[in-house]
């Protein structure tokens, strides 16, 4: 009974509000939209204010590593003529050019010509007075008269003795001493003719002439002067200056590099300031044959036909050479090229975008573009007005190809 009673059915108590509606409720869910809708809100302010500083971040990026690329223009290098003139200072000299000098001591008697005076060989140019050669050349004369009248006295004496001895009436010893006299005095004969003849020509050195056709270009003497001829150690005077100029010498230093087209019978034209507009025509005749170490380059000589005088010796002159270019080269402007320790450079553009610098050998300069011998190609792409900072292996942008510039062709645009 008392286990029937604690054991029999038991009511179950429900905890409030759960098995009837919750007033609440409602406005717990409210609340809870609420706050979403407060962290949306505040993630969207807080992303609408990172994204746009993140782009402009990455703006910044993209720009300053833009900068950091160099843009840079790019132009075909010109080929080089096959034939190329080139232009070398010359000086012009007299075909011959001698200095006129006595020969003999005196005073100047007289003079005949001037400077610009056009003298024929054999021409008289001066005389001059020689008194002591004068009585030196008398002196001499008379001792050979005495030395033959001597020597006629000897042989007459000879050819007797030599009869006196067939008959044994001298002995052999005055015969040879007869004959050895004769001799003498033959050899002191030929001695003073000997010495007059050399007096005389001195005499004739008193008259000055014209050794060959020319002009004076120099008088350093005037009547009365004394003239030193040197030979007694003195300072000898030149005279006259005469020089040959129907044909004329042009010197000129052709550049190592042009050395094996200048040979002879090439043709070569001057022009010279005076004469505007007008070329003058020679020939290269001769070459030096070697290269002069200091200059490298090589001498050579062109001769010019100077009829009329029109072209005086000692004047500059440029003397124009039409020579074969031998190997290919190509012109650049002088724009790209780079100074450098490392001597001259220029930068070319590989695989698109990628700077290398090229050393140049160069040849002539033209002032506005130079002429390459070697470093680059017709098919390279220069870079023109290269930065300072250009080194090889840099990334550099290819603009967009302009307009040609000094007839050279953009990288890139039909030639």
């Amino acid at each position: 009974m008392e286990n029937e009673l604690m054991t029999g059915p038991t009511t179950r108590i429900e905890p409030p509000g759960r098995g009837l509606p919750d007033p609440d409720q409602p406005r717990s869910k409210h609340g809870v939209m609420v706050a979403i809708v407060v962290l949306l809100v505040v993630a969207g302010i807080v992303i609408a204010g990172i994204v746009p500083r993140m782009k402009a971040k990455a703006a910044l990026r993209n720009e300053t590593y833009d900068l950091a690329v160099p843009t840079v223009r790019v132009i075909h290098p010109r080929l080089g003529p096959p034939q190329t003139e080139i232009v070398l200072p010359g000086n012009i000299q007299a075909f011959i050019d001698s200095p006129i000098y006595a020969r003999t001591n005196g005073y100047l008697k007289k003079w005949y010509v001037d400077i610009g005076t056009h003298v024929k060989a054999g021409l008289l140019l001066a005389e001059i007075e020689t008194p002591e050669v004068d009585q030196q050349l008398d002196q001499a004369r008379a001792d050979l008269n005495t030395a033959q009248a001597n020597y006629r006295l000897s042989e007459i004496t000879s050819s007797r003795y030599r009869d006196l001895l067939k008959t044994d009436s001298v002995s052999k010893q005055e015969v040879d001493n007869a004959i050895g006299d004769f001799e003498a005095k033959k050899a002191m004969v030929a001695s003073a003719q000997s010495n007059v003849k050399r007096l005389q020509e001195l005499q004739s050195f008193e008259k000055i002439y014209a050794p060959f056709d020319g002009v004076i270009t120099a008088r350093n003497t005037d009547i009365g002067h004394l003239i030193d001829s040197g030979a007694a150690g003195g300072t000898a005077t030149e005279l006259f200056h005469i020089a040959e100029t129907r044909t004329l010498r042009v010197y000129i230093n052709v550049p190592q590099q042009y050395s094996q087209a200048a040979r002879p019978n090439l043709t070569a034209d001057l022009t010279l300031q005076e004469f505007s507009g007008r070329r003058f025509k020679g020939k290269l005749v001769r070459t030096a044959d070697s290269i002069e170490p200091a200059s490298r380059t090589l001498l050579a000589e062109v001769d010019v036909d100077n009829p009329t005088g029109e072209l005086l010796p000692g004047a500059y002159a440029q003397v124009h050479l039409k020579v074969s270019s031998g190997a290919s080269t190509v012109m650049l402007p002088v724009s790209a090229l780079l100074f450098r320790s490392e001597g001259l450079q220029a930068g070319t553009v590989e695989n698109g975008n990628r700077a290398e610098l090229r050393s140049l050998t160069l040849g002539r300069d033209f002032g506005t573009e130079v002429e390459v011998i070697s470093g680059v190609a017709a098919n390279d792409s220069i870079i023109v007005d290269p930065p300072d900072s250009l080194v090889s292996g840099e990334t550099v942008r290819v603009a967009v190809p302009s307009a040609n510039e000094q007839g050279f062709h953009p990288a890139g645009s039909p030639e």
